[in-house]
């Protein structure tokens, strides 16, 4: 969406001591964001996320729970390593 010819049109407004207070964006890049900003999920996941087929989902939470009822389980400070 964004590449150098639409960067090098944004221009910024800045008061009288140097702090920037507002964007004036080219309207067609401006319904660019916008058409990019509406699609995105409501959700909050990933669109691979949200294309992901409920059966999968589903499988993956039946997998989950069967590991934590046959006490497969990790304390959360080992989990909290990877991240």
């Amino acid at each position: 969406m964004m590449n150098q010819k639409n960067s090098s049109q944004i221009r910024y407004v800045t008061n009288a001591e140097g702090k920037t207070t507002d964007v004036i964006i080219p309207i067609e890049l401006w319904q660019q964001i916008m058409i990019s900003v509406n699609s995105v999920p409501i959700s909050g996941l990933a669109v691979i996320d949200e294309q992901e087929p409920k059966t999968q989902i589903l499988a993956d939470l039946q997998e989950s729970l069967r590991q934590a009822t046959a006490g497969e389980t990790f304390p959360v400070s080992e989990l909290w390593k990877d991240i």
